[in-house]
């Protein structure tokens, strides 16, 4: 055969094959919508969110079983509900022996004010290992028959309730012979949050204890309702437990009152005064508000039912107004999370309220709600003005209320050291939650046994034990929806016509205004009937498909673009974390209804994952995933909830995670920066890359990382993937895991990660 007729065999067979790439792929419909996908995506994931919650608030009777017939039963019927509610609040560790001390330094006494019905004291009693609360104590002069928990609002000190001439309320409970106790909350400033050998930041000492204590599985609440509970404790265990004792909170602290009363029968009474609302929007408010899952179980309504057969008062009283954190002045870093509060309208407290009627009858629950008393609409002021009757009655007190007259400030006062104050209160929290981090290799380790070689028995049944530790990272920490997916309807376009590859715009329809969007790079030497594998390559944080293909980015190098030239077919996802709070906030939302951000990425990889499949170019059992950043942690959380995936490849991202997250000494924790989408209510003590890979295992996988990657330092990085290499030894497939260690920065090296792909995924070298 002649020069020339091969030649002109090979043209007729390139024009050829040319025609089978064509402006849409087959068996798809056309890719006709304008504007940015990105943008869409995001609308539409906050749409099906919003869904999500109505429907979640629609439904929590779903979640409950409530039997009124007694007290006895009621408590029985909702028992569970209060051990969830107790587990997504953080109150979980044990509390210590109770026992309070009055405190007196050098020249500055105990009691600091005395007045004709009691005497001030400053005191401090304990809580948890190394954790105390602090506040005030007021005595009455004669004995007490009932006591009091008062809980003022974060931007409140103790002293302001009783030396402050406008508020009687305490005053007045005291003149009838109860004990109150006040304890101080951790408060709105920014003083403390950081560390002089890092940063210090704008967020607010609640945000900066919430950071560290939300990822541990913990909770500002959490803690503050401990700190009333053990008060509880020590008036039972000084004065019996017989004792009296009800509850009252205003502000931060009504949400305090609200929270211990529904988890504790031992408090006959509660009131709530300037926080009860129809909480129908939690995300808009301050972050330290957030809890994983509440809105698809607890209301308001819902928790004032908890505290029945108890009694309930709810005041509408004007909340403290919070416009957002701290400004970022003085060098600290703006790292803050958005949040407000403002008094909600009379019509949604009493909506609330009023619903209680719904899940508990009238009959079973003492409750009242308390407004102005010719004005409804118009906020009660000061906080227990016209409560104070109500709540001595829950705890027997009865008869006329004898109101104390206005007892301003004396010369003879003395108001402690309120900054000093706090600052113990919030280096007490931080050390606390310091300590878990630190310990929760231990802790993780007990939840999650994973094989060393010198326990053969416990790999052999590996494989068997791990389905049931997937399941709950996949519905209890990341959360899921429990959808059926929906057909994909694939739309396509092409958007690239290079020498060796053409690439397509895909999108998939998942769920009701939920699509999922990649591009699709399909080598031209694809001959019929061939199948190959895929490389599934994500980007990071604020990317799009395009940032792997194209532009040679400096973190991305076109590494999808260099692996479709090797022949390999590559899909470029685009995966929601772009827009800054745009994600962020969704993530927010999801989280109210028990899912998160990687819910969703979770459900389009699915979707991705059946299409890629149908294609008849491509070799199902040979799919593998490849991130950088976001997508590196994308490659440890989302590989191992999927089958189809053969490997996975985490690039700039692999780390000690809990460290990452939540530790305050270290310039590379997420604590010091603005992704405070970035906890995960209780993954620090389940669930660290170590454990995820090992729902991976024993799939190959691989890290690619930077000796100069900012991220983490090398060691943090060696540290935790000493303990991957370990569990692929003991399993018996250590050559199925490698780290690749190069002298770069955050950022796609491309060498021993494509020598990897080829090796596992049986593709010659070029």
């Amino acid at each position: 055969m002649t020069r020339l007729l091969l030649i002109g065999i090979c043209l007729v067979a390139t024009t050829a094959f040319a025609q089978d790439f064509p402006d849409q792929l087959p068996e798809t419909e056309e890719l006709a919508v304008e504007g940015d996908l990105a943008d869409l995506m995001m609308e539409g994931l906050h749409k099906f969110t919003d869904r999500k919650i109505a429907d979640a608030i629609e439904g929590r009777d779903l979640q409950w079983q409530r039997d009124t017939s007694s007290p006895e039963a009621y408590e029985r019927s909702i028992a569970s509900n209060r051990q969830r509610f107790r587990k997504i609040i953080g109150l979980v560790d044990p509390r210590v022996p109770a026992h309070l001390e009055r405190i007196a330094e050098d020249d500055k006494p105990a009691m600091i004010a005395e007045r004709p019905n009691g005497r001030v004291f400053r005191v401090r009693w304990t809580v948890l290992d190394g954790v105390t609360a602090e506040g005030l104590l007021i005595e009455p002069l004669q004995a007490p028959v009932a006591h009091v928990i008062v809980l003022p609002d974060a931007g409140q000190n103790p002293e302001d309730l009783v030396l402050n001439q406008f508020h009687r309320f305490v005053w007045d409970l005291v003149a009838a012979r109860v004990q109150v106790m006040i304890p101080v909350l951790i408060d709105r400033t920014d003083r403390w949050s950081g560390n002089d050998k890092v940063a210090f930041t704008n967020q607010p000492h609640r945000e900066w204890i919430w950071r560290q204590s939300y990822h541990m599985g913990r909770h500002i609440i959490g803690f503050e309702v401990h700190k009333a509970l053990a008060a509880v404790d020590w008036i039972e265990s000084r004065y019996g437990q017989t004792s009296k004792v009800a509850v009252a909170g205003y502000g931060e602290g009504g949400l305090i009152a609200l929270y211990s009363a529904a988890l504790d029968p031992r408090l006959k009474g509660c009131l709530v005064s300037g926080y009860f609302e129809a909480r129908t929007r939690p995300w808009e408010e301050p972050i330290y508000r957030h809890v994983w899952a509440l809105t698809r179980e607890f209301g308001d309504a819902e928790l004032g039912a908890m505290v029945a057969p108890r009694s309930l008062i709810v005041e509408f009283s004007a909340s403290p107004r919070v416009d957002g954190p701290p400004p970022a002045v003085g060098g600290k870093k703006l790292s803050a999370a958005a949040g407000r509060i403002t008094t909600p309208a009379w019509e949604s407290v009493k909506g609330e309220f009023q619903r209680i009627n719904q899940l508990v009858p009238g009959g079973f629950q003492e409750r009242t709600l308390i407004s102005h008393p010719t004005k409804p609409e118009q906020p009660v002021e000061p906080f227990g003005s016209q409560a104070a009757a109500q709540l001595l009655k829950s705890v027997g007190v009865s008869g006329s209320l004898t109101t104390s007259p206005v007892q301003p400030g004396r010369a003879t006062d003395f108001k402690p050291d309120a900054a000093e104050r706090q600052r113990r209160q919030v280096v007490e929290l931080e050390r606390f939650v310091q300590r878990l981090v630190r310990e929760s290799d231990a802790v993780r380790e007990k939840y999650f046994p994973i094989p060393t070689l010198s326990q053969p028995r416990l790999a052999d049944s590996f494989a068997e034990s791990v389905d049931k530790y997937r399941d709950y990272f996949r519905d209890e920490v990341l959360g899921s929806f429990g959808d059926r997916l929906q057909s994909a309807n694939p739309k396509t376009r092409k958007i690239y016509d290079r020498e060796k590859w053409v690439g397509y715009d895909v999108t998939l329809d998942v769920f009701p205004d939920v699509f999922a969007w990649g591009v699709l790079l399909l080598p031209k030497d694809l001959k019929p009937g061939e199948q190959r594998p895929v490389v599934v390559c994500q980007h990071g944080r604020n990317g799009l498909p395009r940032n792997v293909i194209e532009g040679n980015e400096k973190a991305y190098h076109d590494y999808a673009a260099k692996l479709a030239d090797r022949g390999f077919i590559v899909f470029a996802p685009h995966n929601p974390y772009r827009g800054e709070d745009k994600y962020r906030f969704l993530s927010r939302k999801a989280n109210s209804v028990k899912a998160s951000l990687f819910s969703f990425i979770l459900v389009q990889h699915q979707q991705i994952l059946n299409w890629l499949s149908s294609l008849p170019q491509v070799d199902r059992t040979r799919i593998a995933f490849y991130g950088l950043s976001y997508g590196g942690e994308t490659a440890v959380r989302i590989p191992p909830l999927l089958d189809r995936y053969c490997l996975s490849i985490c690039s700039a991202d692999f780390n000690d995670w809990a460290r990452k997250v939540a530790s305050t000494d270290a310039k590379y924790s997420f604590m010091f920066t603005i992704e405070w989408e970035m906890p995960y209510f209780d993954m620090g003590s389940t669930y660290n890359y170590n454990e995820m890979v090992a729902l991976l295992a024993p799939k190959p996988f691989m890290v690619e990382r930077g000796h100069g990657d900012g991220v983490a330092p090398d060691e943090w990085v060696a540290y935790e993937y000493a303990k991957v290499r370990r569990l692929y030894d003991a399993l018996r497939v250590g050559d199925r895991t490698e780290m690749e260690v190069f002298d770069g920065l955050h950022e796609i090296n491309g060498q021993g990660t494509f020598e990897f792909l080829e090796k596992h995924l049986q593709w010659p070298k070029p």
